[in-house]
């Protein structure tokens, strides 16, 4: 059975979507359209979320940059890309951060992963 509101069409990308300022101006972009921050390492391969939705994004014509794994303390980090022109989409991740609280031994870890 043919569904055509499910086929993605190929964007021809082969290169990672941009994590930094400079990875946009290699693009030409001087403007994202949309900003996926996600707890979790980018990793760009259909089992991890953010890669996912990500490039469904961009398979619609959208330009998405990724901000993976933050310094929550350190703003310049979340500013560097700029401001986007749709909205910022924010994920935790894959693990809550209640069970990474706590070592494989039951142990508080010192500090946050």
């Amino acid at each position: 059975m043919n569904r055509p509101h499910t086929q993605l069409k190929h964007t021809g990308s082969l290169s990672f979507l941009p994590t930094t300022k400079e990875e946009m101006n290699q693009r030409g972009w001087d403007q994202l359209d949309v900003l996926f921050i996600s707890g979790d390492a980018y990793v760009d391969h259909p089992s991890f979320g953010a890669a996912l939705l990500s490039r469904l994004m961009e398979s619609h014509g959208y330009r998405v940059g990724i901000i993976s794994q933050p310094n929550i303390a350190n703003i310049e980090e979340f500013t560097e890309m700029g401001t986007p022109r749709l909205c910022t989409m924010i994920s935790s991740g894959n693990i809550d951060s209640m069970v990474l609280r706590y070592t494989a031994n039951n142990k508080r870890r010192n500090d946050d992963p």
